[in-house]
C-alpha cells in the first residue's frame, strides 16, 4: 500500500480534483493507495471538503489539527497515521502532479547507480512555473544544502517525495526540517535519489511562503549540517574550537609572560601589561575554551542518555534465525 499524505492550508478548490488525479495515479501503478489529507488549520471551508471527499471514498481519510502548527508538524500527523510501506507527499495547490507516480515508483524500485533499489525518490521541478523571486533563490539554497552536506539534489525542498515508511522510524521532523529530510535520511544511511517531474503554474490560491522563509531556512540548514555533521560526536566539534581557543589564549598568554619579564629587567620596554588589548584578548580566549569544553561534555553526556528511537546506528536488513529469550 502507498499512503499518500497531504498538508492541506487553504485549498478548498483544489481536493476534490486532487484526489481523482492521486486514484488515477495509483491504478496505473497497480499499488493501492490510501489518501490522508491534514488539515492545518484552514480557513476556507477545507475540512467541510475533506469530510465529503472521506464519506464518498473510504480509501480517503482527514485529520484536522486543532490550529496552524506548520508544514512539518503536518507531515509528521500524516506520516504517523499511515498504513502504507511506502509513503508519497505532495502538496494541496496542483502544482505537484500525482500523474508521476509510476515514474517515481520504478525508481524507487530501480534508481540506484547500479539498478538497486532506493529509500527515497524526490521530484525533481526541472521547470518550475514560479516567480524568478521564488526560483533564484530556491537554486542558490539547493546548492548550499549540498556543498554543506554533501547530498546534491536539484531540489530538496520539493513537496513531491516517495519514500520507505521505514525512514520515519529514525528520522523525526519538527519547526522547518521537513525540507531537509533527504539530508536527514542520507545521514543515517537511506539511499536518496531524484528524477525530474512536470510541476504546473499555480491556478487556485496563494503560496504560504514569504520572504523569512529564506531566513528560517538558512538556520535550519545550520542546525541539519550539525545534526548531520557532529549529532553523535558534538565534543568533536565543540571540543575543537575550544582546543583552538586555549591554545591561541594560552601562547598569547606566554608572550607576554616574556614581555613582563624583559620588563622587569628594563621597566622603559614597550607598554605595561594592564595596557595592551592582547591581555584581554588572550584571557577571553581561554575562558571561551573552557566554556566550548564544557558544552562539548555536557552535550556527550546528553547523548549517552538519549531514548532508544535516536540510536546512534540503523540496521539495513536481518538475516538467519530470530533471537529467542532464554
Amino acid at each position: 500500500m502507498i499512503s499518500v499524505v497531504v498538508p492541506v492550508k487553504d485549498e478548498v478548490a483544489t481536493l476534490a480534483e486532487l484526489v481523482q488525479r492521486t486514484f488515477k495515479a495509483g491504478g496505473q501503478c497497480g499499488h493501492s493507495l490510501e489518501i490522508l489529507l491534514i488539515d492545518d488549520g484552514s480557513e476556507d471551508g477545507s475540512w467541510a471538503e475533506i469530510q465529503k471527499l472521506s464519506r464518498v471514498h473510504p480509501e480517503v481519510r482527514g485529520l484536522k489539527l486543532r490550529r496552524n502548527f506548520g508544514k512539518a508538524a503536518s507531515l509528521m500527523a500524516g506520516f504517523h497515521a499511515a498504513r502504507g510501506e511506502w509513503i508519497l507527499t505532495l502538496d494541496a495547490d496542483l502544482q505537484d502532479d500525482p500523474a508521476e507516480l509510476p515514474a517515481m515508483v520504478a525508481h524507487l524500485n530501480h534508481g540506484g547507480p547500479h539498478g538497486e533499489p532506493l529509500d527515497l525518490v524526490c521530484g525533481w521541478k526541472k521547470k518550475r512555473n514560479d516567480p524568478w523571486h521564488k526560483v533564484f533563490p530556491s537554486r542558490v539554497f539547493n546548492w548550499m544544502i549540498g556543498w554543506l552536506t554533501g547530498v546534491k539534489l536539484h531540489d530538496h525542498n520539493t513537496g513531491l517525495k516517495l519514500y520507505r515508511a521505514d525512514i520515519f522510524k529514525e528520522v523525526r521532523i519538527y519547526g522547518e526540517l521537513h525540507r531537509f529530510v533527504p539530508v536527514l535520511a542520507a545521514a543515517r544511511g537511506f539511499k536518496v535519489g531524484e528524477i525530474p517531474v512536470t510541476h504546473h503554474p499555480r491556478l487556485h490560491g496563494q503560496s504560504k511562503y514569504g520572504v523569512t522563509r529564506f531566513l528560517k531556512g538558512f538556520l535550519d540548514l545550520l542546525t541539519v549540517s550539525f545534526l548531520t555533521g557532529f549529532g553523535n560526536r558534538p565534543k568533536h566539534l565543540l571540543g575543537a574550537i575550544g582546543m583552538v581557543a586555549i591554545v591561541f589564549g594560552a601562547g598569547a598568554l606566554a608572550w607576554l609572560s616574556v614581555i613582563w619579564c624583559v620588563r622587569l629587567a628594563d621597566p622603559g620596554f614597550g607598554e605595561p601589561l594592564h595596557r595592551r588589548p592582547l591581555l584581554i584578548v588572550s584571557l577571553g580566549a581561554l575562558l571561551f575554551g573552557v566554556q566550548m569544553l564544557s558544552l562539548g561534555w555536557i552535550a556527550e553526556l546528553i547523548l549517552s542518555v538519549r531514548p532508544g528511537d535516536s540510536l546512534p546506528y540503523s540496521i539495513a536488513a536481518r538475516t538467519g534465525p530470530a533471537e529467542r529469550d532464554g
